[in-house]
């Protein structure tokens, strides 16, 4: 019974070995010579001269979104493509869904004027 769960234990070891390994060979045989100037904080190469809690422009937020809304596009529509013979019409039904929803989150984008530069 409990050699069915050998592999799983196998995979764990290894998964903390390759995870953990690394970063602890690099702390243990890295080179440690820290100043003022490493150890301060920094955005951007510069020091921060603002509160970290200021606001935004809703732009920044809008076009990570049509980019999430992009990148599914072309992360779901290849495999489809590929597929598509194989799934009949409830392959094209369910991708016409996916792909209307895909229309309204362009729709919201380009009516909040994401898609405008100044």
């Amino acid at each position: 019974m409990l050699e069915n769960y050998l592999p799983i234990v196998v995979f764990i070891f290894l998964g903390l070995f390759f995870g953990i390994g690394p970063m602890l060979i690099g702390y243990l045989l890295g080179p440690s010579k820290p100043n003022e100037e490493k150890n301060t904080q920094f955005e951007c190469g510069f020091p921060a001269f603002n509160d970290s809690r200021t606001y935004f422009n809703i732009r920044y937020y809008l076009v990570a979104i049509l980019f999430i809304l992009f990148d599914l596009e072309v992360a779901f529509v290849f495999p489809w493509a590929v597929v598509q013979s194989q799934l009949g019409w409830f392959g094209f039904v369910v991708m016409s869904i996916f792909l209307f929803l895909l229309i309204v989150g362009f729709v919201f984008e380009w009516k909040n004027g994401a898609l405008e530069w100044e």
